[in-house]
């Protein structure tokens, strides 16, 4: 998806969101947005650092803490690096318009990856233990999210 989306979508002189731009750092870090829209309510915005970006998914029912718990995870537009840090109020009228905050932040490890699956081990200070995403069939950008058992 690169950033090309996520630009389109933001009128950057009226959002403090940042612009950004593809960076490969060669970390491994994730954060996860408390994301209060006016729109779509209460979710968490969960990133992992990959590809120079951190891709993105949209959890309505927030990031599953207990072992065995799926969750819906819509895959949004890629987010630049430099959002990993990002917290503030988007303006309304705006694209995503609410409070976002910081839920939760740290690195991960990666165990397997391929077009339809990732595995990967969290370490944050509330998010810890290996969670998977698996893509739906027949479903675009829908996929779920578990902590493994």
């Amino acid at each position: 998806m690169a950033l090309e989306e996520y630009w389109r979508k933001r009128k950057f002189e009226k959002t403090p969101e940042p612009k950004g731009e593809v960076k490969f750092a060669g970390k491994s870090r994730f954060v996860v947005h408390d994301h209060y829209a006016e729109k779509a309510g209460h979710h968490h915005d969960f990133r992992l650092e990959m590809e120079g970006v951190l891709k993105s998914w949209a959890i309505p029912k927030l990031v599953p803490e207990e072992k065995g718990v799926k969750r819906l995870a819509v895959q949004v537009e890629d987010h630049p690096i430099d959002y990993i840090n990002f917290k503030g109020i988007i303006p309304k009228g705006e694209y995503g318009a609410g409070e976002v905050k910081i839920f939760d932040k740290g690195n991960y490890k990666l165990i397997e990856r391929d077009e339809n699956k990732i595995v990967f081990e969290l370490k944050g200070k509330k998010l810890k233990g290996v969670y998977t995403l698996v893509k739906l069939k027949g479903r675009k950008n829908q996929w779920l999210i578990f902590k493994a058992k």
